[in-house]
């Protein structure tokens, strides 16, 4: 189906993938609707990527964020992929509820996907009806938008559309469509794909190397070049989840198809932020056995780039001859997968240290004795203290400031007032030193939030928005993507009530 002429130029979108990638996707067109209708739109993001708000709130514009109608001289598709669903190996998942409308490409070549989720079932629905509710969808575009506000790599929101239509869940719920925007979709679970259907995994690896890493195309040599890719990836999802470690984020569904080779997080569904800071917090409904709790994620990301390595074999392990040295690709892949540890171990030292004051922006110095000492008891203090994992990094400065200005607390704002948490605290200010001083307190003011997205306030926002009041919304909007901004409405800043998160549990949305 071509697109109106009236779509003509709302979107200019090239198809990268479609040209390079043949047979890992299926041309689809998305499920026409009745009466598609803009619920939000990110107009920051539209106007950054070279779009036209006004344009995409009309008529057309929601027509095209919907699925309803494509946009112009382009192949919209529904792409493949396998994945290790919990611990689980799916041979054939793929968007069965999502279609790759194309690439926004900016002037200086960085192409980014647009891709709308909801749009309809495709042939890998497995059963499914292809769309989605308008909860979940303000779910993702809200914290995925607050990822970012946080500086966390992540995946964007443009906009939920409304259908017009019912869907039925446990009741009836209106249908929506997200529209997001990411470095590019490609997955973990794309290269278990491509690893079975042969030559497939060479296009794809160089498609990869080519779209996020082009630098590494001046190695000559394929399995170097993989290499170097292999660790490129492995670096930045050590990263990406040292992050999440440090606001207190949890994924709830971190199989290998959401796993992204960009180091992107992906795929917004039963995620939550913690409120007391507890290693084994677990939310998703269907995670009954903690494999994704919060305190697994870095070990379950090492092992979803077990399964990226093993992917890589025939490239790492390529001869001359045409045939694979499996054992020594493996050994190869083996050595670079053994440094994810210490790449975690690194990245999450520097998180918590800037969000303690022991290291500003940009200082790369590795830690001494004491100082990794500290943040070793500090994990152990907010544990047995079962502390407010935002409240409490916020509060230290609070002690800081009172420290540095001589106004010693007589109870701190950060820990409950016992001689155990005393004690770290007086080796805090003993380890900062000559760096105790009201400016680093404002330092560390810049990295920890006042606001994330609380589980009991998102959970009331979305409720208002299905019942047709956007207002909480709104509202929870503005505060979480200023996080370190006092919020109009201070409930924002604090907590769940007692008893709020005793059996909370979050859904897929599917």
């Amino acid at each position: 189906m071509s697109a109106p002429t009236a779509l003509r130029g709302l979107v200019d979108l090239d198809t990268s993938f479609v040209r390079d990638l043949e047979g890992m996707y299926v041309p689809w067109s998305g499920d026409v609707v009745p009466d598609p209708e803009i619920v939000v739109l990110n107009e920051p993001l539209a106007r950054e990527l070279g779009l036209d708000p006004e344009r995409l709130r009309s008529a057309d514009g929601a027509a095209l964020l919907a699925g309803s109608a494509p946009p112009a001289d382009t192949t919209t598709v529904a792409m493949a992929y396998s994945g290790h669903q919990f611990g689980n190996f799916s041979p054939l998942l793929g968007d069965g509820r999502a279609l790759l409308l194309g690439e926004l490409v900016a002037p200086d070549g960085t192409r980014r996907d647009l891709h709308l989720k909801g749009s309809g079932r495709t042939p890998f629905a497995r059963g499914g009806d292809g769309k989605a509710v308008l909860g979940p969808m303000l779910r993702e575009y809200l914290v995925s938008e607050a990822m970012h506000a946080l500086g966390i790599p992540t995946t964007r929101s443009l906009a939920v559309t409304s259908t017009g239509q019912s869907v039925q869940r446990e009741q009836p719920e209106p249908g929506a469509v997200l529209a997001r925007i990411a470095s590019s979709h490609l997955r973990v679970g794309s290269f278990e794909f491509a690893v079975r259907r042969g030559p497939l995994v060479v296009d794809l690896t160089h498609y990869a190397i080519a779209r996020h890493h082009p630098d590494l195309l001046e190695i000559d040599d394929v399995p170097d070049r993989v290499v170097a890719f292999f660790e490129r990836v492995l670096d930045a999802q050590a990263s990406l989840i040292a992050q999440y470690m440090g606001v207190g984020f949890i994924h709830g569904v971190l199989n290998t198809d959401n796993t992204t080779i960009s180091g992107e997080s992906i795929d917004y569904g039963p995620c939550a932020f913690l409120d007391a800071h507890d290693p084994t917090t677990v939310f998703s409904s269907i995670d009954t056995i903690g494999r994704y709790a919060f305190g697994n994620q870095p070990a379950v990301i090492g092992w979803n780039l077990a399964r990226l390595a093993e992917a890589l074999i025939p490239l790492v392990g390529a001869r001359d001859d045409g045939e694979v040295d499996a054992d020594a690709a493996i050994a190869r892949l083996t050595d670079s997968l053994s440094t994810y540890a210490a790449r975690y171990e690194h990245h999450q030292a520097a998180v918590t240290a800037r969000k303690i004051g022991l290291r500003g922006a940009g200082d790369p110095s590795p830690l001494d004795d004491d100082e990794s000492s500290l943040l070793t008891d500090l994990e152990t203090v907010m544990r047995e203290q079962r502390v407010d994992h935002t409240g409490f990094f916020r509060a230290l400065s609070v002690d800081l400031w009172a420290h540095a200005s001589g106004h010693e607390p007589t109870e701190t704002a950060a820990l409950a007032p016992n001689p155990g948490t005393r004690e770290w605290l007086e080796r805090w200010f003993a380890v900062l030193g000559d760096r105790a001083t009201t400016a680093t307190a404002d330092g560390m003011d810049a990295v920890n939030p006042v606001v994330v997205p609380r589980n009991h306030l998102v959970d009331e926002a979305l409720r208002a928005g299905e019942a047709g009041d956007m207002g909480p919304f709104h509202a929870l909007f503005a505060a979480v993507t200023h996080p370190f901004d006092a919020p109009s409405d201070p409930r924002f800043a604090l907590p769940a009530p007692d008893g709020f998160s005793d059996g909370f549990r979050t859904f897929c949305g599917t």
